[in-house]
């Protein structure tokens, strides 16, 4: 059975202009892929380890190749569990807001803790990154108060992404952001309409 992951970095529950536009690619993908089993994580309620010293330890232990045991394997427990839930997917959708020109704090947390050597990318012998979460698509679905159509110089939210999934080997990422949603609600009704005719073209893809 092949597996949906959809992550949710928003607070806001059915007031969320994000997972409405969410809403209408998940429906749509679903309906045409049955084959699909689907898993959603609210990252406002899932309960994500802390990076502690221990756990940051037991990063270094990997950098050097070495393999986790004993106690600091056990600290590592939760993070392994949230990366297989990650590395089991074979489609990937983040719902999330612009805040503050970049992602939610809960959403650099996740990231922050997935992102691990020899889980998610390694290093080459020659010093060069191979990703390891490969062969996957990623959607990414965002609202944004202004329009960073033009003017990209404020958004921080998108080259990141794309940045830090790229790097563990994640390189079809596609967005759709409804902007401006901040500017009058005429301007956010047709940004919203826009973005949500776009995520139902999208769900039609090939998975």
């Amino acid at each position: 059975m092949k597996k949906l992951l959809h992550l949710v970095a928003t607070p806001r529950e059915e007031d969320s202009r994000t997972l409405k536009v969410s809403k209408a690619f998940l429906e749509t993908f679903l309906a045409k892929h049955k084959d699909f089993v689907w898993e959603e994580i609210r990252l406002i309620e899932e309960k994500l380890p802390s990076l502690s010293l221990k756990r940051v330890d037991g990063k270094y232990v990997l950098l050097q190749g070495k393999n986790l045991h004993g106690e600091l394997k056990k600290t590592w427990e939760e993070i392994l569990f949230q990366i297989d839930r990650f590395l089991s997917s074979g489609v990937i959708v983040i719902s999330t807001p612009m805040w503050n020109f970049n992602i939610p704090y809960m959403l650099k947390h996740y990231i922050d803790i997935i992102v691990q050597p020899r889980l998610l990318f390694r290093y080459r012998e020659d010093g060069s990154v191979e990703g390891l979460a490969k062969n996957k698509k990623m959607v990414v679905i965002t609202s944004r108060g202004g329009d960073y159509t033009s003017d990209k110089s404020l958004d921080f939210q998108e080259p990141y992404l794309r940045g830090i999934f790229g790097f563990v080997g994640i390189t079809d990422i596609t967005f759709i952001n409804a902007q401006p949603t901040d500017m009058g609600e005429e301007k956010e009704r047709e940004a919203l309409q826009e973005a949500i005719e776009k995520a139902k073209q999208l769900g039609l893809m090939d998975a």
